[in-house]
C-alpha cells in the first residue's frame, strides 16, 4: 500500500486527493498524513509535500498550474530576471479562480485543461509571450528547444498561438543555442542587420559560438562559465589557436551582453572594419 507522500512525490508533488485515492489511499489515511505534517492540505481538496517550490503551491491555491517566466525556470528553461515576478496561473479555458490570503496572482485563461502543479512548457511558453517583452522570450523559446523540452507539435502550436506580426522569431529561432545570452546576442546583432554563422567548428580551435564576416569569432560567456582558472587558461589556448588561423577574438560577459550593450555592438562595428581592410 503507497502512502500519500509518497504518491505525491511520484505526482511531481502535489495532487487532488481525489487523485491520491486512486491508488488506495483512503480520506482519512490522507487526514492522517496532514495531520502528522508529512503532507500539507493545500486548500479543500488539493495536498502537498512540505517543501514543495512555494510558487506551485500559491499557484494550486489560486485554482491552476503555475505558468509563465517561473514555471518556465522551474522546467530548466533559461529565463531573463524580473523584477518583483508575480504569481502567474494557468486555469485553463474555463476555470475557476479561488480566493486566498495575500493573493497578487496574474491569471492566463487559454485552451486546454490546466492541472495543478506546472503547467506544460509549450503552455508556459505561449502564456509568457503575452507577458515578457521579444527578448525575453526568444531567449526561452531557444533553451527550451536546446533542452528538448519541446518537440515539433510543440512548435507548431506555439506558432499558431502567437500573432502573426511575431512569428519571425520563431523562424530565427535555432535549437543548437546553448545559453540564453547567445539568443540575446544573435537577435540583436540580427535586429541591427548584421549576419553571423553559429556554432561554427574551427579546425585546430574546436567549436566557436559565432562567425562574423569570416574572421572575427564571436563568444559569449555565461555568469556561471568560464570563472576557474583551467577554463581561463583553455580559452587563452583558444584564442592563440583562432589568432594563427588568422581569426581575432571578442568575449562578452554576462554584465556586458546586459549591461553594456552599445559597447559591445562597438567592439563589433570595429572588429569587422578592421578585418575588412
Amino acid at each position: 500500500m503507497f502512502d500519500p507522500a509518497y504518491l505525491l512525490s511520484r505526482f511531481g508533488g502535489i495532487a487532488r486527493g481525489a487523485r491520491i485515492q486512486q491508488f488506495g489511499c483512503s480520506r482519512a489515511e490522507i487526514r492522517q498524513a496532514a495531520d502528522a505534517g508529512a503532507i500539507v492540505r493545500v486548500r479543500q481538496g488539493v495536498y502537498a509535500l512540505p517543501h514543495l517550490d512555494p510558487a506551485i503551491v500559491i499557484a494550486a491555491a489560486h485554482g491552476g498550474a503555475l505558468t509563465c517566466s517561473a514555471a518556465l525556470r522551474a522546467h530548466g528553461v533559461w529565463v531573463l530576471p524580473e523584477p518583483d515576478e508575480a504569481i502567474h496561473v494557468w486555469l485553463g479555458k474555463s476555470g475557476r479562480p479561488h480566493a486566498h490570503a495575500g493573493c497578487a496572482c496574474a491569471v492566463h485563461f487559454s485552451a486546454g485543461r490546466a492541472e495543478i502543479g506546472l503547467a506544460p512548457v509549450a503552455d508556459c511558453l505561449i502564456h509568457a509571450f503575452r507577458c515578457l517583452d521579444e527578448e525575453a522570450f526568444f531567449s526561452a523559446y531557444e533553451s527550451a528547444w536546446n533542452k528538448r523540452l519541446i518537440n515539433a507539435h510543440d512548435r507548431n502550436r506555439i506558432r499558431r498561438a502567437l500573432p502573426r506580426s511575431a512569428r519571425w522569431l520563431l523562424d530565427l529561432a535555432r535549437p543548437d543555442a546553448e545559453s540564453g545570452l547567445e539568443s540575446l546576442l544573435r537577435l540583436r546583432l540580427h535586429l541591427i542587420g548584421i549576419p553571423l554563422e553559429c556554432q561554427v567548428q574551427i579546425e585546430g580551435v574546436g567549436r566557436v559560438d559565432f562567425v562574423l564576416g569570416r574572421k572575427l569569432i564571436l563568444e559569449v560567456d555565461g555568469r556561471e562559465n568560464h570563472a576557474a582558472a583551467d577554463r581561463r587558461h583553455n580559452d587563452l589556448i583558444r584564442d592563440a589557436a583562432a589568432s594563427a588561423a588568422g581569426y581575432e577574438t571578442l568575449r562578452f560577459d554576462y554584465a556586458q551582453v546586459m549591461h553594456g550593450w552599445p559597447n559591445v555592438v562597438a567592439a563589433i562595428l570595429s572588429a569587422l572594419l578592421r578585418i575588412a581592410v
